[in-house]
């Protein structure tokens, strides 16, 4: 197949995915089972108003709302979709919403400004990939001095660890590379129409290309410097006031990850229709591949991760540190002060 043809059947399979966003992933707890019963007795069930973004590091969000685990766990859940993650943490923050799935940079910055805002538990490590055209004969990041690379905006968690820790790893300053600001969507169109060398993206838009069109992978940040990009954040009013509701999703929440982590091939029936209008992609040598095998994937390329440990708090720190050098935050915070893990403490009881 021509590169033209390439470039024209990528843009139908893009086309083919949902108008995607950019955030940009055990038992009960005892207090929550005498919650349960309690909600139970009275037959009430708690009520939660909750934002999400359609990209994969809020799988765990849409899985334990598509698979009924938040109802499960007593929960009347109020789904709100987002179409940025600057947009669903302004709604937290203002009161609209509850909780949601994002950018732990996203809790940082606006702590920065005195918001009353709490990360109460994991999601997702971090995950983008960088991408080139198959025979462009790069093969490493450092070969991508000089060329142009498209990425998520300024400012975005993508954007903060690109700057300061790919570019760096590659020995590279962030002025050498021309940078693109776009979509995902928009970042893997400009890689086939030769608008670019390169595209940094997450899922599930790596596993589309890579699956059916000639591009290669050369760098995934995960793989070399793992970091808990996505992380669950509440608003301090329902912290304080519903412990309640917060501990009964974090709860659904862990059993959506279980799912991803075991049994990827379940969790990609439950949402694969949330990423991918049509049932099967086009690949290359016209052969098709079905769309749930491209979310399976998706899935299998991450690590959802409901637990914050001690090495995370590290990394927080650390993206933290690049925050204030790229003039993001006005002074570094302790970033401890932006946890409450009460929830992830009584895991381990």
């Amino acid at each position: 197949m021509s590169h033209i043809r390439w470039k024209k059947s990528l843009f139908a399979s893009i086309a083919l995915a949902l108008a995607l966003t950019t955030a940009a992933c055990g038992g009960q707890s005892k207090q929550n089972e005498g919650a349960q019963g309690a909600a139970e007795e009275t037959q009430e069930v708690q009520k939660l108003r909750l934002g999400y973004l359609n990209v994969m590091d809020d799988a765990q969000t849409i899985l334990a709302h598509r698979a009924g685990l938040y109802e499960k766990h007593g929960l009347d859940v109020e789904m709100q979709l987002f179409s940025s993650g600057t947009d669903l943490i302004k709604a937290i923050v203002g009161g609209q919403l509850d909780a949601g799935v994002l950018g732990f940079s996203n809790a940082l910055s606006w702590l920065d400004k005195g918001a009353d805002l709490k990360i109460v538990g994991g999601a997702q490590m971090g995950y983008h990939s960088m991408l080139v055209e198959q025979d462009s004969g790069i093969a490493s990041v450092d070969q991508l001095k000089g060329k142009s690379v498209a990425s998520q905006s300024q400012g975005s968690t993508a954007d903060i660890v690109l700057n300061g820790v790919v570019w760096k790893q590659a020995g590279l300053a962030r002025e050498e590379v021309t940078m693109q600001y776009v979509s995902p969507a928009v970042a893997i169109q400009s890689l086939a129409s030769g608008k670019v060398d390169g595209a940094f993206v997450f899922e599930p838009y790596a596993s589309i290309a890579k699956m059916t069109y000639p591009v290669k992978e050369i760098y995934e940040i995960g793989q070399q410097w793992p970091f808990p990009c996505m992380v669950v954040i509440a608003s301090g009013d329902i912290v304080k006031n519903n412990q309640a509701a917060v501990y009964s999703m974090l709860d659904a929440q862990k059993e959506a990850i279980d799912m991803l982590e075991s049994d990827p091939a379940t969790a990609a029936k439950h949402i694969t229709d949330d990423f991918i209008t049509e049932d099967t992609l086009t690949k290359l040598d016209g052969s098709t591949v079905a769309a749930e095998a491209v979310i399976q994937a998706s899935i299998e390329s991450q690590q959802f991760n409901w637990e914050i440990t001690e090495q995370d708090i590290g990394r927080m720190d650390e993206v933290a540190q690049f925050m204030v050098e790229q003039g993001i935050l006005t002074a570094k915070p302790d970033v401890t002060t932006a946890l409450d893990l009460s929830w992830q403490e009584q895991q381990a009881e």
